[in-house]
């Protein structure tokens, strides 16, 4: 891929995550100035494989093992059932549990 503004040399870095129904989850596209951060791609495959078995969100900076936060389609009622390890509410739409599939 040649980013239109760049000289044709060089090519625009693309990494592209697409899960095992050849669904594209997520694209990161570097100049190529820039280099590519392999622990961000792992970081990012870690949150895409948990948030889709787990009713969660992960927060910047998160890494595996950390606190995910609960999507806010969870009602409170469900929490106990979902997330057994419990929870803490930062506000009324922010509820945080610890990483349910460790």
């Amino acid at each position: 891929m040649i980013h239109p503004y760049a000289n044709n040399n060089l090519a625009v870095r693309s990494v592209f995550i697409i899960d095992l129904n050849k669904k594209v989850k997520l694209i990161i596209v570097y100049p190529a100035s820039t280099g590519r951060n392999f622990d961000a791609s792992l970081r990012a495959i870690d949150s895409l494989q948990l948030t889709a078995y787990h009713k969660v969100a992960t927060p910047a900076n998160w890494k595996n093992g950390d606190n995910c936060v609960i999507v806010p389609a969870v009602s409170n009622a469900q929490i106990p059932e979902l997330f057994p390890k419990g929870h803490k509410e930062v506000k009324p739409y922010l509820r945080v549990t610890p990483q349910p599939n460790l």
